[in-house]
């Protein structure tokens, strides 16, 4: 019995040698390589800034931008005076873009309550190669009937495009 025993064990240990031989024999190692590229370009900038409107006897200071920022100096001379500024966003890059934040802020706390700001908003989806504008209008209003003691007024506007 254990003769019979001992010749399955030592049967079942030559099979399974066998079968890693075997396994061996028709085992192949592949060797895979590869290189990703992103060939896509970032590249939401601003290119201009202009003056659209500006009421007579007012300044518009001259404006001035960067790929990131705009910079103007409206002087409103009277109530009702005006002044207008058209921004242009241009999407220069390959990959196309999604407006997240659109939000202007003016200083309300330490700012004239004469002065008033309105904005438009630039498009939601910047395509690349395309461009849009937006508008950003100072302007002193008309009910006032006296200089005020506080003579400016800032706002701050942020325009943030992401990746769809």
């Amino acid at each position: 019995m254990k003769s019979k025993r001992n010749i399955i064990i030592l049967a079942v240990l030559i099979v399974v040698a066998l079968m890693a031989v075997g396994y061996s024999a028709f085992a192949t190692q592949l060797n895979i390589n590869g290189t990703a590229t992103i060939a896509g370009e970032w590249n939401v900038k601003i290119t201009k800034i202009e003056t659209e409107e500006i009421s007579d006897g007012c300044d518009d200071g001259d404006p001035e931008y960067t790929n990131t920022t705009a910079t103007f100096n409206a002087t409103l001379k009277k109530p009702g005076d005006i002044v207008t500024y058209k921004i242009t966003v241009q999407n220069a890059g390959t990959i196309d873009a999604t407006l997240s934040t659109a939000k202007f802020t003016p200083d309300e706390e330490n700012g004239s309550p004469a002065i008033i700001y309105t904005t438009t908003r630039p498009s939601e989806t910047l395509t690349a190669g395309s461009e849009t504008t937006f508008t950003v209008t100072a302007k002193y209003d008309e009910t006032t009937e006296t200089v005020p003691e506080i003579k400016t007024k800032q706002i701050t506007g942020i325009i943030e495009y992401v990746q769809k």
